[in-house]
């Protein structure tokens, strides 16, 4: 299915949007920042905004709070060219994720407020008015599985699209601090992942989502692989490998003087899956999205810092000779 995939396809991103707070200017520590600087934030969010910054027609399914913060993060959603016709706006007492964070490497601190989040409230109604006929691509970010009504409808949504032909990609997007526990975790990961085409993750989160079934996520990762999936296992500075119809192709990273920690798995995604509707073959996508995320984490801010598509190849023609390999 991903070669169904075209510069013409429509993308729908589901999961938590919400307003970055970074202390002002770079390197400067929360508790002594006289000044901050917003913007767009929240996986989901970052993602779509690095589709609609490479020309894809994308658009955002979730909610957000009737407050000044939900109206910042739809008129950011809109600054990216990012449809919102499927965000709804929630008139009640819960409120959109707000993130307080540091641009530095060493010791960052990002303290998110998600108490009552918004994007959790998302629920099968927003999803049964979604004409997921016109969408080509679903992207699930995996925190809107944590809890109800948003796991329903997530797993609904994921139907839904797979039922009108779309492409099911899924980011594991483990948060601990979302779930009640680490076998819930699981259990509710491998059912999305069973009926997902495409599947995004870390050694962490797949460690979370084998559970105790396999003897690491590696392994796991490896035989979702052996199938129809596609699956991209991120081992951070030792690259990542893609496992697809039995084959584990190995993909380096690009060394960069980073900035902050924060962004480079959504930019992975974005460039990634923008890069496949390109027509790009994978082993070429996930080489941009390598780069992507690695020029992400050497810049301010998340969604700011998405490249375009002319941005990211000078990038690739001026580094793929340093990009490194595993060995």
């Amino acid at each position: 299915m991903l070669n169904a995939l075209n510069s013409n396809s429509k993308f729908l991103v589901l999961g938590r949007a919400g307003m970055d707070l970074y202390a002002d200017p770079a390197g400067s520590q929360v508790e002594t920042a006289a000044r901050f600087v917003t913007a767009l934030g929240g996986s989901a969010g970052n993602i779509a905004a690095g589709l609609a910054t490479h020309g894809i027609a994308t658009s955002l399914l979730t909610c957000v709070s009737d407050d000044a913060v939900g109206r910042f993060v739809t008129s950011q959603l809109k600054h990216y060219g990012i449809d919102t016709r499927h965000v709804a706006v929630l008139k009640d007492e819960s409120r959109t994720s707000l993130a307080v964070t540091e641009t530095r490497i060493e010791n960052t601190q990002n303290t998110l407020y998600r108490n009552n989040a918004s994007d959790l409230q998302l629920s099968a109604d927003h999803v049964e008015n979604v004409p997921f006929d016109g969408f080509d691509a679903l992207i699930l970010t995996g925190t809107a599985l944590a809890v109800a009504p948003s796991r329903n409808a997530s797993m609904l949504a994921v139907k839904r699209a797979r039922g009108a032909g779309a492409l099911v990609v899924i980011d594991l997007d483990y948060r601990p601090y979302s779930w009640s526990s680490g076998p819930e975790a699981a259990e509710t990961y491998r059912a999305a992942v069973e009926i997902s085409d495409v599947i995004v993750g870390n050694d962490e989160e797949f460690g979370v989502v084998a559970g105790a079934s396999f003897e690491d996520g590696r392994r796991y990762a490896a035989t979702l692989g052996q199938g129809d999936k596609t699956v991209i296992y991120k081992m951070g500075e030792r690259g990542s490998v893609t496992f697809q119809q039995g084959d584990a192709i190995t993909t380096g990273v690009f060394p960069v003087a980073a900035l902050k920690p924060m962004g480079a798995g959504d930019a992975f995604m974005a460039s990634m899956m923008a890069s496949l509707a390109a027509g790009h073959a994978l082993p070429d996508a996930v080489l941009r999205g390598s780069a992507a995320a690695a020029m992400v984490v050497s810049a301010i801010g998340c969604a700011p810092a998405m490249p375009t598509t002319s941005e990211l190849d000078a990038f690739i023609a001026e580094n793929v000779a340093h990009h490194r390999v595993q060995a």
